[in-house]
């Protein structure tokens, strides 16, 4: 999240380059499946630059490829958000004598954060479903387990086991997130 922050921030640079450079990235990110992100993360050093990494290099390869694909989407959750501050918002602030980093701060992120809370919650919880794919370099995470303990007993239960673990973890995201939404209201 705090990466897709600080995209967010290139992305709405007024110097053209970066602006465009950091649309390249997101546009990258969100037009390419995760599994081969997450396979470039892993295999490019070796290919690209003769570096072999070794087993122990698969679990921070997940961390990367995760990292770098979903910083992409919360970056442009957030510019959505910060561009749907109306303008008066930043008049008002000008005319109060507020500075550029107070009017953020202070008036135009309390606004984002209460407007950006469901898609980030949609996002938190797509990312926690998609920790399955590092099965994809060989890094074991509990569908891979699942998989494993499944086929050497012959039985369901432990798929059945894996998909109420990540039922009950994204409903706990999700009730956690409404809370803080509510909380967050104007309206209470």
């Amino acid at each position: 999240m705090p990466l897709g922050f600080c995209i967010c921030g290139l992305r709405m640079s007024k110097i053209k380059f970066i602006s465009r450079v950091t649309s390249i990235y997101i546009s990258i990110m969100r037009g390419t499946p995760l599994m081969l992100q997450l396979l470039m993360v892993f295999f490019g050093p070796y290919f690209l630059f003769g570096m072999s990494l070794g087993d122990s290099y698969r679990f921070p390869a997940v961390i990367i490829a995760f990292s770098l694909n979903y910083a992409a989407y919360f970056a442009e959750i957030y510019r959505g958000g910060i561009q749907s501050i109306p303008v008066g918002q930043y008049e008002a602030a000008n005319v109060l004598g507020y500075s550029r980093a107070q009017t953020f701060f202070k008036i135009i992120l309390p606004q984002v954060i209460k407007r950006t809370l469901p898609p980030v919650t949609n996002e938190v919880i797509t990312l926690t479903k998609d920790t399955s794919l590092a099965f994809a370099i060989a890094c074991a995470e509990m569908f891979t387990q699942a998989k494993h303990m499944a086929s050497a007993q012959r039985s369901m239960m432990p798929y059945v086991a894996a998909g109420i673990f990540y039922y009950v973890f994204n409903f706990v995201v999700a009730f956690v997130m409404e809370r803080l939404e509510k909380r967050l209201s104007y309206y209470r």
